[in-house]
């Protein structure tokens, strides 16, 4: 596997290694020894799958502390737009994001460690996306930073006259700012 450092410590592009042949193709998809070798120890302990169709955008999502996860992502079939946004309160890089496209055909995969908020946009017919998270999924830990939030500023590669389906929860999801304020009002507490 070929690990690719990012703009943001802790992210990392994956791109395994593709044996292919005219029965088709065979890969590692993950690899304890390797991943720990470059983006730490992560004990995954649950697989998650999804299928979307075109003009879907689903985030940007995490989980509050202690809850929070970290997530190996890849599409099956398909493609997406993948961002993370770094929340980490005290990371150098807080509200910047990296955008990736991962695709069923480039393989790539993307690793978001703790601290993200993270979601994509369906960019083919249909997307097929499979992911790993390290800790449980909590409904009460659940939390979202709208897509469009202007202060992030993320490209998610709409065009004109797309139609973009999105969750009345995810409509309706906080702001950079206003998240960054219960940050803030529950450390002075």
């Amino acid at each position: 596997m070929n690990f690719i450092k990012t703009d943001i410590e802790g992210l990392w592009i994956i791109e395994p290694k593709v044996f292919g042949d005219e029965r088709g193709y065979f890969m590692e998809t993950y690899k304890t020894a390797e991943f720990e070798e470059h983006a730490g120890r992560v004990r995954f302990i649950q697989d998650n799958e999804s299928c979307s169709s075109k003009g879907v955008l689903r985030g940007l999502h995490f989980q509050a502390e202690p809850y929070s996860q970290a997530k190996l992502v890849r599409v099956i079939i398909g493609s997406v737009l993948d961002v993370a946004v770094d929340i980490r309160p005290n990371s150098p890089s807080y509200g910047k994001h990296v955008a990736v496209e991962l695709s069923g055909e480039n393989k790539r995969q993307l690793f978001i460690p703790r601290g993200f908020a993270h979601g994509f946009y369906v960019l083919s017919d249909t997307a097929v996306f499979a992911y790993k998270v390290d800790n449980q999924y909590v409904p009460s830990a659940e939390k979202c930073i709208r897509y469009d939030d202007p202060t992030l500023n993320i490209n998610w590669r709409i065009k004109s006259g797309d139609k973009v389906i999105v969750s009345p929860k995810d409509q309706n999801g906080m702001t950079i700012k206003d998240y960054i304020s219960q940050q803030i009002t529950i450390s002075s507490q």
